[in-house]
């Protein structure tokens, strides 16, 4: 706009006013006028989602993009676009974090106990408890490699349990799955959905599901997208905690991981599939994001 570079000219003392207005073809008096002029209703409105939008994406874990930035928007009650969330965070140089690509952490057992793929997937549940999935990765620390492992009810994309240590022995899953029957308590026949790694295949773990009432469930070898949801959030786990600080060591990593479940994860993070509604609002009953503020 040519007002507005002969302000920052006029500010900055280099040429007059009237100098830059006669070359830039305007009148000085229409100069002043618009530079006495408040702002419109909508440059003050943009002023006020400006700000709310640099403190959700500065208190937000892992730099949320557009759509979850609108999401918070939304619940919180203001009814806006999402272009016009973008519009804004392309002004203010905001944007969100992208994950790095990371490899699979799948080894095939020797004598593998076969399961059906009983999820086909069909990552959805019609209520709580009765499709869980999970899978392992690792994280590289100064004291070497720590493994964690999940267990992701697929009702509500809720973490139900979950695993940390230093090796990848079925324990480590056993371990996630005890805490998920400890706070969950399901019904027996609860599905338990995961790939065929040999912690997943083993003797041992099949024994342990018996025990518990738990039907296993695999996926095909190799296939990633039958064990998406665990995928996913990993993918997340990774962009969102890991790759954002050093890891000294395995108490630090448990530490952080039992935080970014428990208090943002399940509790905070808006979430795609259930229409950015996170799984404690989807779990408790609502459906849209404008409930929240009703």
């Amino acid at each position: 706009m040519k007002f507005a570079a002969i302000a920052d000219w006029a500010d900055s003392g280099e040429f007059e006013v009237a100098l830059m207005c006669a070359l830039l073809g305007v009148s000085r008096s229409g100069f002043y006028r618009w530079r006495k002029a408040t702002p419109s209703a909508r440059a003050r409105h943009d002023a006020t989602l400006s700000a709310l939008i640099r403190s959700i994406h500065a208190h937000a874990r892992g730099n949320p993009g557009v759509r979850r930035v609108w999401a918070e928007l939304v619940a919180m009650g203001h009814r806006i676009s999402m272009k016009r969330v973008w519009r804004l965070m392309q002004a203010a140089g905001l944007q969100g974090r992208h994950p790095k690509a990371w490899k699979r952490t799948t080894v095939p057992g020797e004598r593998p106990v076969p399961a059906p793929d009983l999820i086909g997937r069909a990552f959805s549940a019609a209520a709580p408890d009765q499709k869980w999935c999970g899978d392992i990765t690792y994280v590289k620390t100064w004291t070497g490699w720590a493994y964690v492992a999940t267990v992701i009810d697929l009702y509500s994309r809720r973490i139900v349990g979950y695993a940390v240590a230093d090796h990848m022995r079925t324990e480590l899953v056993t371990e996630a799955l005890d805490m998920a029957i400890r706070q969950r308590r399901p019904a027996a026949g609860v599905i338990f959905h995961s790939d065929r790694g040999t912690q997943y295949t083993s003797s041992e773990f099949a024994k342990y599901c018996v025990k518990n009432k738990i039907r296993r469930s695999l996926g095909r070898t190799g296939i990633c997208y039958d064990n998406a949801v665990a995928e996913s959030t990993f993918a997340s786990y990774k962009k969102e905690l890991i790759h954002t600080r050093p890891w000294p060591d395995i108490t630090s990593l448990r530490a952080a991981t039992a935080d970014w479940v428990d208090n943002y994860f399940n509790t905070k993070r808006r979430h795609s599939y259930l229409d950015y509604l996170t799984p404690r609002e989807y779990e408790l009953g609502f459906k849209h994001l404008t409930q929240l503020a009703a």
